[in-house]
């Protein structure tokens, strides 16, 4: 299928990582380069419209090729990639204001460019739907889990930041990125437990059975378990700082391991998928 509306988003999401890097080193250190502030200003407003242009263009490759499939798009590891990354994106826009979200705005830009570049690199066929996805719970399942994922994603790039940044900025920049760390996981859990149940729901009626310690099933609970562990030990024990921010990092390491490494390790009954 024509890949324009891919490539465009791609190219925006990339374009916006530069640009949005450019503006923010003008920002923050003295290059010895001249640069009128209205220039700053310029890359700061190209990035963020390149930045939209980049999610509209992904927005519609997904529209076009549900269309043309005939099936929600996210089935096999390439539809999954590319609407997960649209999910983070869409995460990313829908809490930007509430949350703050403006420091991720690169390395958003940037992961969502990778991530379609190696998608690219994929098999990308129109392939006709296996008999047992043919349900209207693969739309609910997938997209809970999506958008599970964008937010654990933006919550580990907070962890990360915390832990790297900690000794060296100060208690209020690093209280930030804790707090935000945890309100995304907050926003993040309905959805991985929904994804979770309604997976269930939909084995039973599928393969006749809610749960077969399929890999798949497997290293998705265990990831819902890490983070149940968090929030609990974040409410009930006031788990704050470092030792939150390493059980986050291990939590969307088992999110990483659940979508790539059970696909390319292990056979089960979602190795369709």
């Amino acid at each position: 299928m024509n890949l324009s509306f891919f490539n465009l988003a791609l190219a925006g999401y990339l374009l916006a990582g530069i640009f949005y890097f450019i503006q923010d080193v003008f920002s923050r250190q003295k290059t010895g380069i001249p640069i009128l502030p209205g220039k700053k200003q310029l890359f700061a407003k190209s990035a963020a419209i390149l930045l939209s242009m980049g999610f509209i263009f992904h927005t519609l490759y997904i529209i076009i090729r549900w269309q043309k499939s005939g099936h929600f798009p996210a089935v096999g590891m390439y539809e999954a990639l590319v609407f997960s990354l649209w999910a983070v994106a869409l995460v990313y826009f829908i809490l930007k204001k509430a949350y703050q979200l403006e420091f991720l705005k690169i390395p958003l830009s940037l992961l969502a460019a990778i991530g379609l570049a190696y998608a690219s690199t994929l098999d990308q066929s129109l392939k006709p739907l296996l008999p047992a996805l043919k349900s209207n719970w693969l739309i609910i399942h997938v997209s809970s889990y999506c958008l599970s994922y964008g937010a654990l994603l933006l919550s580990f790039i907070s962890s990360a930041m915390y832990l790297l940044f900690s000794p060296k900025k100060n208690a209020s920049t690093t209280d930030r990125l804790d707090s935000l760390s945890y309100k995304l996981v907050l926003f993040a859990f309905p959805f991985l437990t929904l994804g979770l149940t309604t997976g269930a729901v939909w084995a039973k009626k599928a393969w006749g059975s809610y749960w077969s310690w399929d890999p798949k099933e497997t290293f998705a609970l265990t990831t819902w378990l890490v983070y149940a562990l968090y929030l609990h030990l974040r409410l009930t024990k006031n788990w704050q700082g470092r030792k939150s921010a390493l059980l986050n990092l291990i939590g969307f390491f088992c999110v990483l391991f659940t979508f790539f490494g059970v696909n390319y390790l292990f056979k089960g009954l979602h190795s369709y998928l």
